[in-house]
């Protein structure tokens, strides 16, 4: 029986006789309903989560996908017009940025289609779940590389980088070892995980992103640190450690601390903001291997708040300290938007995208743009219980490309950004 890397290798193969590239679509995360609170706006009540770790938490309950019959079987004459030259690729680079997408392997299998676009348009690509615990630890004696192997060889075929995330993750944790860490050694488990995925792609991945979303202020905990699985088993240095150890397992790779919340001129992001600055100093102080910030960049389409001094003075301090930034996981959640009109919406969405990147991008340590997703068809804003709630008839336009893999504004509104890059 093919195994998943052998089918992939083949759908390379034919595709590439028949001159059609590779790439793939965005995971599959769950949520549970937000907790209500009395919290003004913009900001989040003591202990009630935020929006974020609710949408993106494992929860039984899972949202059926929009229904946007069969993929395209050719790319749209709208696609190829954008291709080359004219891709977010190549305007990206010709202003020292890479463009990229985060993508879900198993697309890579069953959508060829979708392959040749990724590979036409990004120069970079992360995997969303197969580089977590839950996908590569089934069980406590084993590891499946055998997805991450399978977009290793289809970025490495089309001359494309590979990013890493996460090695540590709140919400990605095995049941094996969530339920029984009071027997376990977790941070022995936590540094053997990070010296055998790191030392399996070795020279072979861009950039890691070591710890995800470690800060979280509405848990009381020192630091603003999240109460997190890893905080209470591991200890409250295991950032420290999580880094030193992926330093060790590949000295070549740009290690990288990723989260959201700090894009919004409000009282909330602000206190992030302030609390993430204050744990990158630390890291340096301590002589802790960092390499980069990521920004994961959700933002959302009608927000009442405003983005601008708060992450332009919080993208400064982060370069003064000599790191590079990436804008890690951009999308724009329009679900705040009152009317149904396509066309309306595409407009604000792009000028949302056109908005923000005209003031994160303005920034010299800012190296590389990633979307979290490719195309509309398949995005996880349409996975929570947030959307479901605000817009249970309305899947999300929030991705450069629409769900027949036609550009759509937000994909002009991002390329004219990389150009209007000095």
């Amino acid at each position: 029986m093919a195994t998943r890397r052998m089918v992939l290798i083949q759908s390379l193969r034919t595709a590439a006789a028949a001159a059609a590239l590779h790439a793939c679509r965005p995971l599959e995360m769950f949520a549970g309903e937000r907790r209500q609170s009395n919290a003004a706006p913009g900001q989040t009540s003591p202990h009630a989560p935020d929006e974020m770790t609710v949408n993106s938490a494992p929860q039984p309950q899972h949202y059926p996908q929009p229904d946007f019959g069969p993929p395209p079987a050719t790319l749209p004459p709208e696609a190829k017009a954008v291709s080359g030259r004219h891709s977010l690729a190549a305007h990206a680079r010709r202003h020292g940025l890479v463009a990229g997408a985060a993508v879900v392997v198993r697309v890579l299998e069953g959508d060829p289609v979708l392959q040749q676009l990724a590979a036409e348009q990004y120069g970079m690509l992360v995997p969303e779940a197969e580089l977590k615990w839950r996908a590569l630890r089934p069980a406590q004696d084993r590891f499946d590389f055998t997805a991450s192997d399978t977009l290793l060889a289809y970025t490495a075929a089309h001359h494309m980088q590979l990013r890493g995330h996460t090695l540590v993750w709140h919400n990605s944790v095995p049941d094996w070892l969530s339920e029984n860490a009071a027997h376990l050694d977790v941070r022995q488990l936590l540094t053997d995980h990070i010296t055998t995925v790191c030392a399996h792609y070795a020279g072979k991945v861009h950039s890691w992103d070591v710890v995800n979303e470690a800060i979280f202020p509405q848990d009381g905990q020192p630091n603003g640190l999240r109460k997190s699985f890893w905080y209470e088993h591991a200890g409250p240095d295991y950032i420290d450690l999580a880094f030193r150890t992926a330093r060790a397992a590949d000295p070549h790779a740009l290690l990288t601390y990723n989260d959201y919340g700090v894009e919004y001129d409000n009282a909330d992001q602000s206190e992030r903001r302030r609390l993430v600055l204050e744990l990158l100093r630390g890291l340096k102080s301590r002589g802790v291997p960092l390499d980069a910030v990521g920004i994961q960049s959700h933002i959302k389409a009608g927000s009442p708040d405003t983005i601008g001094k708060g992450l332009t003075d919080f993208m400064e301090g982060v370069r003064q300290m000599g790191l590079q930034i990436f804008l890690t996981e951009m999308d724009v959640n329009e679900d705040d938007l009152a009317f149904d009109d396509i066309a309306r919406r595409d407009g604000a969405i792009a000028k949302t995208y056109a908005d923000y990147l005209q003031i994160a991008l303005a920034n010299p340590a800012v190296k590389a743009m990633l979307t979290w997703g490719i195309s509309d068809r398949r995005t996880w804003l349409n996975d929570g219980p947030t959307h479901h709630r605000k817009q249970p008839n309305r899947p999300q336009r929030s991705l450069p490309f629409d769900a027949a893999y036609r550009p759509a504004p937000a994909f002009f509104a991002i390329r004219d950004a990389f150009d209007r890059r000095t």
